[in-house]
């Protein structure tokens, strides 16, 4: 087994490299941090798997930022899920959440499959964004929703945006554990480097790697007996892998009190004294984590 790098089991982002082979990767594995990121709100298995792979997606590619900031994956559309969105910031945080029917949703999984993106969120777009922080301009890419899964959405965008031949493999499911069952997710991503003199044609290299790349199954992503270095090893064990700059992940959110007031303060006096409940609070949910924020409204003036 060819010497690869230590690396945790799980929460972690890292790139890989095949020896001597014009091909970049990347692997995610999530546990504790999908895990409370899906249990923040009581989601329908088939929203919360769709949360699971735009999550997934977010850390795959966020994490080969150059540059402090975010990346933002986003899909919107006309189904049973309005919208989804997951985030990941180059500190290694994440989150994300899902707005949906839960009858449509309801309705659209009566069938043996469990529904995917094109049924969950019909016609619509897919979106991501790159945020460096308030002295840039965000950068964004926009593509039609393409297929059952989030992974050939963001291959659709990667060859109409960028032109670079891409494939992407996520899971999500779930896994008993001593204190009951917990979700899990994981991403794998392949990319050829494009020709050149020295290089010469990547054509068959890539066919290659795609080939084993779709090997990969969605059980041995999600699976917590197997490590990241014994996963890719399954796939690329003849040519040699290495796993490399593992980054840690964690669920993170960036609501706070003082933000929740901040954006309070930016309502008129008379649309905030509307939302004043019955005990003389304005009560605030964050529609990601799920916290509640009872806010004194003379806190709000004051802010």
């Amino acid at each position: 087994m060819p010497d690869l790098a230590p690396a945790p089991i799980d929460d972690l982002a890292a790139a890989f490299q095949i020896e001597g082979w014009p091909v970049r990767g990347r692997l995610v594995r999530l546990g504790a941090a999908i895990d409370r990121v899906l249990s923040a709100h009581a989601y329908p298995e088939p929203v919360a798997a769709l949360l699971g792979e735009a999550c997934a997606l977010a850390a795959l590619v966020g994490s080969s930022l150059k540059f402090e900031g975010r990346l933002i994956v986003q899909a919107q559309g006309d189904g049973p899920v309005r919208y989804v969105v997951a985030d990941y910031d180059t500190s290694g945080a994440i989150r994300g959440y899902c707005r949906f029917d839960e009858a449509e949703v309801a309705a659209a999984s009566t069938g043996f499959a469990r529904p995917g993106a094109q049924t969950l969120l019909g016609k619509g777009v897919f979106i991501m964004t790159l945020d460096r922080g308030p002295d840039f301009e965000r950068t964004q890419g926009i593509t039609p929703i393409e297929g059952e899964s989030l992974s050939l959405c963001a291959e659709h965008y990667f060859e109409q945006s960028e032109q670079l031949p891409t494939k992407v493999r996520l899971a999500v499911g779930s896994v008993q554990t001593d204190d009951g069952a917990q979700w899990r997710a994981g991403g794998a991503m392949i990319q050829v480097v494009a020709s050149d003199d020295s290089r010469g044609s990547t054509e068959e290299v890539w066919d290659r790697s795609r080939a084993l790349f779709a090997t990969l199954g969605d059980d041995e992503l999600v699976d917590p007996t197997i490590s990241p270095e014994t996963l890719l090893f399954r796939l690329f064990h003849e040519d040699g892998v290495r796993l490399e700059d593992a980054r840690p992940l964690a669920a993170v959110c960036r609501c706070s009190r003082d933000r929740i007031s901040a954006v309070l303060a930016s309502f008129d006096p008379a649309e905030r004294a509307d939302m004043v409940e019955d005990d003389g609070k304005i009560r605030v949910t964050c529609e990601y984590c799920a916290s509640v924020y009872d806010i004194d409204p003379a806190d709000v003036r004051a802010a």
